[in-house]
């Protein structure tokens, strides 16, 4: 039954590496380990039940509404304009800068391709107006998009917080600072590489003349329109637990005061707004709602055929092998598939409960899970958000892959020892 199981889970990532849909792959691979342990309606009930998680589902939404929204009224775009402006005040260091921004933005806007969209277009062909290569200029703002693993709209976090029956923030406050030491080293080690390699030298011409010529000649910069995007983190910050400064608030109720805010300020057509609204709120349903019910069937199954148990007794064995596996395994999952969410759900879901046997906590685990997922798709060749700032680039996914390969292992390196040794 084990070695059956242990087939099955490999073909089941093999196929996700190789881009089969994912929902499609995990729910199959679920339903056939509940037939084979004799146990089929489990895995069925899983996903019913994962699709109206109380906690899960209203965050997700109503987070992905408000994202949606932004986009909409262009509140998004003149926080990445103000951002913009403000690195080319910093153009001796911009490609660590770059990178601490974009994953600062990143805690706001939560999907990597549409902020490497939205940024890119117009970071990219200013690193490149400053002489930093196509390559280095599509890179730096790569590595920056694993901002949300600290983010409080991050369905992935929230589970970890669902599991370890904890508040969010207070999890996000402690993680939070680790990851921010993590993104410093790896922007600090590209920044190196690039200096070696000469790719991130400014040019001595009246390039940065031009550059500050066209940041002039842009749309003029709202900052009432750039604050919205930023309200709810700082509402849910200042009424967490450690804070404690406004009244508690949910994570929804957040995101609807930031979209309230958001259609105040821009005035937009009420029947666009919300459209717009739902429908970011159903594809954050159909996308990781989903996905997350999905994964919940590839669990059950692992369960139904003793994998789970058979893993957690493996890992018992070595800490050391624990806290390996919890960074690296996401992480290499991500690397080569483009997405580490199959991975992170299906590690949360099963090891990421037994903390406690490694002498770790669940928190700690399911944080770095998270976030080792994101960093790794910082590296991959085939992820969306590389192909979408390679496209900006004019240049090959797989260069910037073999640029930020070091800085994302090292980043991988640095998150395990800090949070989980």
């Amino acid at each position: 039954m084990i070695i059956a199981g242990i087939i099955l889970v490999v073909l089941t990532f093999w196929a996700i590496v190789k881009n089969y849909e994912t929902r499609v792959v995990l729910m199959m691979s679920g339903l056939i380990m509940s037939f084979i342990g004799g146990n089929m309606l489990s895995s069925l009930n899983a996903f019913s039940k994962a699709l109206i998680n109380e906690s899960l589902t209203p965050i997700i939404c109503v987070t992905m509404g408000f994202s949606m929204v932004l986009d909409m009224t262009g509140c998004s775009k003149h926080l990445i304009m103000a951002i913009t402006k403000l690195l080319h005040r910093v153009k001796f260091i911009i490609i660590p800068a770059t990178i601490v921004l974009v994953w600062l933005i990143n805690i706001s806007l939560l999907s990597a391709s549409g902020l490497a969209a939205a940024v890119g277009a117009i970071l990219i062909p200013t690193l490149i107006k400053l002489g930093v290569k196509p390559a280095m200029a599509a890179s730096t703002v790569l590595l920056g998009t694993w901002g949300s693993s600290v983010s409080p709209g991050n369905p992935f976090i929230v589970q970890v917080a669902d599991l370890a029956q904890e508040d969010l923030m207070t999890i996000i406050q402690g993680f939070a600072p680790k990851a921010f030491i993590c993104v410093i080293v790896s922007a600090l080690v590209l920044y190196g590489i690039a200096m070696i390699t000469k790719e991130g030298i400014m040019k001595e011409t009246p390039a940065e003349e031009i550059v500050e010529e066209e940041l002039e000649k842009t749309e003029k910069i709202k900052p009432h329109y750039a604050i919205v995007p930023l309200v709810p983190i700082i509402v849910l910050i200042l009424a967490s637990p450690a804070v404690q400064v406004l009244p508690a608030i949910s994570i929804p109720n957040a995101m609807f005061l930031g979209t309230a805010l958001c259609f105040l300020v821009a005035r937009p057509n009420v029947r666009d707004f919300a459209n717009s609204f739902f429908k970011g709120a159903g594809n954050g349903f159909a996308s990781i709602v989903c996905l997350i019910a999905a994964a919940a069937m590839f669990i059950q199954g692992m369960n139904v055929m003793g994998l789970t148990k058979a893993l957690i007794d493996a890992m018992a064995s070595s800490a050391a092998l624990a806290k390996a596996s919890a960074t690296f395994g996401p992480f290499i999952l991500a690397a080569l598939s483009g997405s580490g969410n199959a991975a992170v759900l299906a590690f949360n879901g099963t090891v990421t409960p037994h903390a406690a046997t490694f002498g770790l906590q669940i928190s700690d685990m399911g944080a770095v899970v998270q976030a080792a997922g994101n960093l790794g798709r910082c590296m991959s060749p085939v992820a969306g958000v590389s192909i979408i700032c390679a496209k900006m680039a004019g240049v090959n996914p797989m260069e910037l892959t073999k640029r930020n390969a070091i800085p994302c292992i090292v980043a991988g390196i640095v998150m395990m020892v800090l949070v989980l040794f």
